[in-house]
Order: structure tokens, then sequence, then C-alpha cells
């Protein structure tokens, strides 16, 4: 019989799939996702193969149940920010700011390779579907701009876009003096680009 991970089979089905999740993760970031088998996420994770499939039907599912899980993580986390910032122009200071910090999914099968290259059409699909849920977060700031006069009537769906365009997959210094000032050059960028008609304040 498998050995129980934590106190109840609850824990050990969460612990497991904590396990599969970082697992996955730093096989991603070593190889790339179409470089790594179950076998080799099992192995990682500590847990036999077979206990790969009592959760996950394949890599994608796996992959699909990670994004799912760190989306609603920073979803939350998110929205724990923005939860005593009333003013829209800082509501989008800091989306930026949480976005900067956010590990890009679709940008991270390194080394080299497009993860939408080397996923099914449905998985990209649902991915998709996970890009929304962060995007529809910035769309009400954007709402609430506009309705405020703080922002100029635009195209929402084009603003989205774009604004996110300027914060997926840049690569942000890990030095913090260049950290700080890259994050405070996109975020002034950002502001211009919507119309915020509140002063810009950057290196703050």
């Amino acid at each position: 019989m498998p050995k129980i991970i934590g106190g109840s089979l609850h824990e050990h089905r969460v612990q497991t799939r904590e396990r599969l999740f970082g697992a996955l993760s730093s096989l991603m970031a070593e190889r790339g996702f179409n470089a790594i088998s179950l076998a080799d996420i099992a192995a990682t994770a500590g847990v036999g193969r077979t206990a790969v499939y009592n959760h996950f039907r394949d890599k994608e599912a796996l992959l699909l149940g990670f994004i799912t899980n760190e989306t609603e993580q920073y979803v939350a986390e998110l929205e724990r920010a923005l939860a005593n910032v009333d003013d829209p122009v800082s509501q989008l200071r800091t989306y930026i700011r949480q976005q900067a910090r956010l590990r890009r999914f679709l940008n991270y099968a390194a080394p080299g390779s497009d993860l939408r290259q080397v996923l099914s059409k449905q998985t990209r699909e649902r991915l998709r579907d996970h890009a929304e849920i962060v995007e529809e977060v910035l769309r009400r700031i954007l709402r609430s701009g506009i309705a405020s006069g703080q922002f100029p009537e635009q195209d929402l769906d084009t603003t989205v876009k774009l604004v996110n365009a300027c914060l997926t997959g840049r690569n942000i210094p890990e030095e913090p003096g260049g950290r700080e000032r890259a994050i405070n050059a996109t975020e002034a960028f950002i502001l211009r680009a919507v119309g915020a008609r509140a002063p810009v304040a950057v290196g703050r």
C-alpha cells in the first residue's frame, strides 16, 4: 500500500498535488515542458508514477491543474492587494506591480520553445480561459477609471491586450535597483498610454 503523506487521505491528496506542481514547475524551468515526462515529474516529486494518474490523466492535465492552482492563488493575492485601494489610477499601479511579480506560464516552456506550440488546441483554449480571469480584473479597473473621468473613453478590449502585452514576458532584472527602475518605467509608460489624468509618479 502506498505511503500516506500527511495525517489524512485529504492531506495526502493535497500534498501529493503540491509536490507534483512543484516538480512540474522546476522541470519546466530547467528543460521545458516538451522535454519532460510524467515519469520525470513523479521521480522529482518523490511519488510513485501510478500516483500521478490518480490525480491527472496526462501531462497536459497536470499542467492545467498547476496553472489553475497558480491562477487562483494569484488572483486572490491581487484582489487582496486591491481591496483597500479606491482610486483607479492607484489600482492600475497595483495591478502593474503585481503583474511584474507574476510568472508568465505561456513563456515558461524554456529553453527555447513557446509552450503554445507543443500543446493541443483544447489545452491552449483552456489556458486562454485562465488568462481572461486575470484580464477581467484589469478590465474592471479601467472601466472604473473611465466612469470616474480619470481615464478617457477607449476600446477596453484593445487597451487590455496592449497593457498586458507590455507586462507579459518582460525580463525584469533581479538586481533590486534595476528591477525597481524597470517597473517604474513600465508603470509610467502604461499610465500615459491609457491616458491617466492623475500625475504619474515614478521612482517612489
